[in-house]
């Protein structure tokens, strides 16, 4: 494997966490949008993804492969938290 092909998996890899964490932390601000006023797009999206990426690599080293249903939905259940933790709880 040459090193783009290499970017591009992982970047692949990568992309579901990406995209869970931005589209949840977009329908976040929208759902509570008061109470989220002052807490930052960027900051929700960001946590919300890094749980979502520490959860595949942890499904990828569990598992033993990529692609596991209970992967992603353990990856939605981290991201919903991270977003509360960063939304609600961790608020500054």
């Amino acid at each position: 494997m040459g090193p783009l092909d290499a970017l591009w998996h992982l970047a692949n890899f990568f992309a579901p966490a990406l995209f869970v964490g931005a589209t949840a932390a977009a329908v976040a601000k929208l759902v509570w949008r008061r109470e989220l006023a002052a807490v930052g797009w960027t900051r929700l999206a960001l946590w919300a993804a890094a749980a979502g990426a520490a959860v595949l690599v942890g499904g990828l080293v569990g598992f033993g492969r990529d692609g596991k249903m209970a992967t992603y939905g353990l990856m939605v259940g981290a991201c919903a938290l991270a977003l509360w933790w960063s939304g609600f709880v961790r608020r500054r």
